[in-house]
């Protein structure tokens, strides 16, 4: 097992690291944790996978930039949420700790890239809408799918390009610095240099929503004064503010989700940790499976093209079902009518 600079506050342990970030100390905690990982988990899976499923069997979604980049969003949820509940639940309900430091390490990558994905997709999909309603006329020659694809390929080789520098050296064994409180192996200045490259993104996203919802009111007062007028130019007004809706939605639960995470590891930076903080922080971790877990209810709801995309599916799964039930009886008539010849 690698050795490392353990956290002070953490020098009741028998030396081995890894127990020293257990924190789960009773059997009713861990199988809370449980629960909560395998509810969670389980629905972001689902629920994910149908987001995708509806946007990429519609050519009407799967053309365009704003739902690749939703796609891109619920692809990030689905690998966090099967990352972090298997690793999660492995290290502390079951207390798994037989692994090498560049397995954890791994995992741990595996983790930050794809929450960071989920982020970054939500920041290219601010900018879309950003786009989209400061420059409609221009949005087709501004925003094209080859372009898409492009922000797409960039967003997860930077994403996963600083998850993955603890593997590759920046970690607290290679470096004989001090270990971070909250994480087994990594170096404090990585993990501070990884919360502000997420506190940026969430800058970002609010400063791009920000100007949505300024020219989104502007559209609703002049959609209020041309009642009359039925074009295609208000249409568009109306898809717009409500996309621009329903990503703010969206990012009011992720704020709410990652808020007490961000806290207390900016906080760990600065102080040092009690062992109830770290419990708390283990199970304010799973806020961010919930995150992942709403943000397709949301779609459902708010996304005419997505909402229509689920009842055809539904309605075309009732009449297979429908007609599954129907054939044996069919069969079996047809079987009897042959017996009576």
């Amino acid at each position: 097992m690698d050795t490392c600079r353990i956290p002070e506050n953490a020098s009741k342990c028998s030396g081995n690291t890894m127990e020293c970030f257990m924190v789960l100390s009773t059997q009713a905690q861990k199988i809370s944790i449980g629960i909560l990982c395998g509810l969670f988990g389980t629905m972001c899976v689902f629920e994910n996978s149908l987001v995708l499923y509806l946007i990429f069997s519609s050519p009407g979604t799967r053309k365009k930039p704003s739902y690749l980049f939703i796609g891109s969003l619920a692809l990030a949820d689905i690998l966090a949420s099967i990352i972090f509940v298997c690793s999660f639940v492995n290290f502390h309900v079951f207390n798994k700790a037989g692994f090498s430091k560049e397995v954890f390490l791994l995992q741990l990558g595996g983790v930050n890239t794809s929450f960071s994905a989920s982020l970054s997709s939500l920041l290219l999909t601010a900018l879309d809408r950003y786009i989209s309603i400061s420059r409609p006329s221009e949005y087709k020659l501004l925003m094209t799918r080859k372009r898409a694809w492009t922000a797409l390929g960039v967003l997860w080789v930077t994403c996963a390009t600083i998850a993955y520098l603890p593997l590759l050296g920046w970690n607290c064994c290679v470096l004989d610095s001090t270990c971070s409180e909250l994480f087994p192996f990594v170096d404090d200045n990585y993990l501070s240099g990884w919360i502000c490259f997420i506190v940026v993104l969430l800058g970002c996203i609010v400063y791009a929503y920000a100007h949505v919802l300024w020219r989104a009111r502007q559209h609703v007062a002049y959609m209020e004064k041309h009642q009359a007028q039925a074009g295609k130019q208000n249409t568009r007004m109306r898809m717009d503010v409500m996309l621009a809706k329903t990503l703010v939605m969206v990012l009011a639960v992720l704020m709410l989700c990652w808020s007490p995470v961000l806290v207390l590891m900016i906080y760990s930076i600065f102080a040092r940790l009690s062992d109830h903080l770290r419990k708390v922080f283990a199970f304010c971790s799973t806020l961010c499976l919930l995150n992942s877990m709403v943000n397709p209810i949301i779609y459902a709801l708010r996304s005419k093209e997505l909402f229509s995309s689920l009842r055809r599916a539904f309605s075309h799964f009732r009449r297979q079902l429908k007609a599954s039930e129907e054939s044996p009886d069919a069969e079996s008539t047809h079987k009897s009518s042959v017996i009576e010849t």
